[in-house]
């Protein structure tokens, strides 16, 4: 009879590597983007750049979200 074994996960220092180095880029590309869509409203409202701040806000609490949702997806497949 023939097994089938499941791959194996690796783990190991290039799996945190690249873990850590998505989870900067995701933080900061979403707050590029919340900065760069908050000055677009600032141009189009003719406003205070309160609507900068608030992008940038905005682009975190996204990346922070991203990156819970990142984090979840890697340890699932961990058996520690």
């Amino acid at each position: 009879m023939v097994k089938c074994m499941a791959p194996e996960r690796k783990s190991g220092p290039w799996k945190a590597i690249g873990l850590v180095s998505a989870i900067g880029f995701e933080l900061v590309s979403f707050t590029l983007l919340g900065f760069f869509f908050g000055r677009w409203i600032n141009e189009k409202a003719d406003g205070s750049s309160l609507w900068i701040g608030l992008g940038v806000l905005a682009g975190l609490a996204g990346g922070a979200f991203g990156v819970v949702v990142l984090v979840r997806k890697v340890l699932e497949g961990s058996d520690d």
